[in-house]
């Protein structure tokens, strides 16, 4: 689409070319009031430079469950409304999420917001890297509007789920677990970022570290790659999980499987942080498959 074509109507809402937008057609869109721009950098990689407009989405915040234990885990549909109209986010809006590693926990808002029902939200391909890379225009990030949106985030059945959900897709020749984590992790022989997980991988998960869905500068791979890539890692006709640290990247895995047209694709949203905890879900690490004594549950 082209970016200068408007809706005759300025009240319609923006249409997107697609889950993944490009720093062209972002450009086009940057000054349209129907746009909401935010910037989904988490904490280890946040800088102050931003996108013109752009609002900080803190998803180490209320974009997670506070009463969760585990890192970036989704927050009941009450809250992520009211975070979502907190940015100004309302049902007409268009939603284009970027973040500062090129695509990384970008992707995350997009399958959260997805999960909620609301499907007018995209990716920025290449992210803040790719912005800058050509010259554009940064600045610091914008103050919440003072005007609330109005939007209503209500979730979808299945697109979450949890370990029980895992366990059963590792065990079904129809699905593949798909673990986004590097190649050392998966191996369990580079460490955690997260103290007190074991080393290692689901026995029966795969491997597709998020960064092979990427070129070198962080925009996503042409479309005939990525579905050599995804149907290397899950054959056509499988059910995919993806898995990641946190949940951020199993949402980059999602984010390729969906542009390959692959349909049956949810995210286990505790991923590593909660399968590898002291306890007795299998891993498989560098010197086999074991398991943990049972964890005491926290209160």
């Amino acid at each position: 689409m082209d970016p200068t074509i408007r809706a005759d109507d300025a009240t319609a809402p923006i249409e997107l070319p697609g889950p993944v937008v490009s720093t062209e057609w972002l450009a086009g869109y940057l000054d349209d009031p129907r746009l909401v721009l935010v910037d989904a950098s988490s904490t280890l990689n946040r800088v102050d430079e931003a996108l013109p407009g752009a609002l900080l989405l803190d998803l180490d915040g209320p974009f997670s469950d506070p009463s969760s234990d585990l890192p970036h885990t989704v927050p009941p549909a009450e809250q992520l409304t009211a975070a979502a109209r907190a940015l100004g986010i309302s049902r007409t809006s268009t939603v284009v999420a970027y973040d500062g590693k090129g695509v990384f926990a970008s992707a995350r808002v997009w399958w959260l917001l997805r999960a909620a029902g609301f499907d007018r939200v995209a990716v920025l391909d290449g992210g803040l890297p790719a912005w800058v890379a050509e010259g554009r225009p940064t600045g610091a990030h914008a103050a919440p509007p003072a005007e609330p949106g109005d939007v209503e985030l209500v979730p979808r059945e299945g697109r979450f789920v949890g370990a029980e959900d895992v366990a059963r897709a590792l065990a079904d020749p129809g699905a593949t677990v798909l673990d986004a984590r590097s190649a050392g992790r998966f191996a369990g022989t580079a460490p955690e970022p997260r103290p007190g997980l074991r080393p290692g991988h689901m026995p029966g998960a795969v491997n597709l570290p998020y960064t092979e869905l990427q070129d070198a500068h962080g925009r996503l791979l042409p479309l005939p790659q990525l579905r050599e890539r995804i149907a290397a890692a899950a054959p056509e006709g499988r059910r995919i999980v993806t898995s990641c640290g946190s949940g951020l990247t199993a949402c980059v895995l999602a984010l390729g499987a969906h542009l390959a047209g692959r349909e049956d694709v949810v995210v286990y949203d505790g991923s590593w942080s909660e399968w590898g905890r002291p306890g007795p879900r299998p891993v498989a690490g560098p010197e086999g498959v074991s398991r943990g004594p049972e964890s005491p549950r926290p209160e």
